[in-house]
C-alpha cells in the first residue's frame, strides 16, 4: 500500500510534465494523464477514494508546473 500511495504522489505529475514536453500542450497532457489513471480505476488497481485524491493533487501540481514550463519555453523562443 505504501508503493501504490508513494507512486499517487509522484507519478501523474510526472506524467503531465512529461506529457507537456512531448505534445507541447499541458492541456492535451493532462488528458491523457487523466485516460490514463481512469483506466487504471477501471481495471481495479485504484482501491481508496485516498488514492484518488492523490493522483488529483499529484496532477494538479504537475499541470502547474507544465504551466511554468510552457510559458518559460514561449519566453525563451521569442526573446
Amino acid at each position: 500500500m505504501f508503493l501504490k500511495i508513494l507512486s499517487a504522489f509522484f507519478l501523474p505529475g510526472l506524467l503531465v510534465v512529461w506529457f507537456t514536453r512531448v505534445t507541447y500542450n499541458r492541456v492535451l497532457a493532462l488528458v491523457l494523464t487523466v485516460a490514463l489513471i481512469a483506466a487504471s480505476v477501471y481495471k481495479g488497481y485504484t482501491h481508496s477514494i485516498w488514492l484518488i485524491v492523490i493522483d488529483a493533487f499529484s496532477l494538479t501540481v504537475g499541470f502547474w508546473y507544465g504551466d511554468r514550463m510552457e510559458q518559460k519555453l514561449k519566453h525563451t523562443s521569442t526573446s
